[in-house]
């Protein structure tokens, strides 16, 4: 089960990114400066979530990169209603294969 924590971590990770991100964009068009501190919270509190792995730094956030952009694509397209174009898709999934690479390769 331990295992299974640094997963949850990333996704979780993700999910404040991605909110931040869209929190700060939101208040830098027209909601306002409190808007844009929240999101700078969001992104403070990713930050801590995401360094919570114990892993090395280069391989955490390698493979956290993956997690970051498969959830970015998948809220731009489902939260915020965007159209995905191919070439995005494959992008991702050349994405991930590499945080694959990373997490699974041979040293």
């Amino acid at each position: 089960m331990k295992s299974l924590l640094p997963w949850l971590a990333f996704i979780a990770a993700a999910l404040l990114e991605v909110a931040g991100d869209a929190v700060v964009r939101k208040g830098l068009r027209g909601r306002g400066l409190a808007v844009v501190l929240l999101g700078c919270a969001l992104l403070g509190c990713y930050g801590l979530v995401v360094n919570s792995i114990t892993w090395d730094f280069s391989k955490m956030l390698g493979v956290y990169i993956a997690f970051f952009a498969l959830v970015s694509i998948l809220c731009g397209r489902f939260v915020f209603r965007e159209s995905v174009p191919g070439s995005t898709w494959v992008g991702l999934a050349l994405i991930m294969a590499g945080g694959l690479f990373i997490q699974f390769g041979h040293d």
